[in-house]
């Protein structure tokens, strides 16, 4: 799944996961933990919608 962040339009590709903030490779943002935020502006999970 691909989700773009509606701030700063990063884009969280699942797949991928974010290996700088140990999420794992096919993690989808919905399993992402409540802290987790945007690496590049810092926006919240909510913020993401499915592209």
């Amino acid at each position: 799944m691909k989700y773009k962040c509606g701030v700063c339009g990063f884009i969280y590709l699942s797949e991928d996961g974010d290996p700088d903030n140990r999420i794992a490779p096919g993690t989808d943002l919905e399993d992402l933990p409540m802290d987790w935020e945007c690496p590049v502006c810092g926006a919240d999970k909510e913020q993401f919608r499915k592209v």
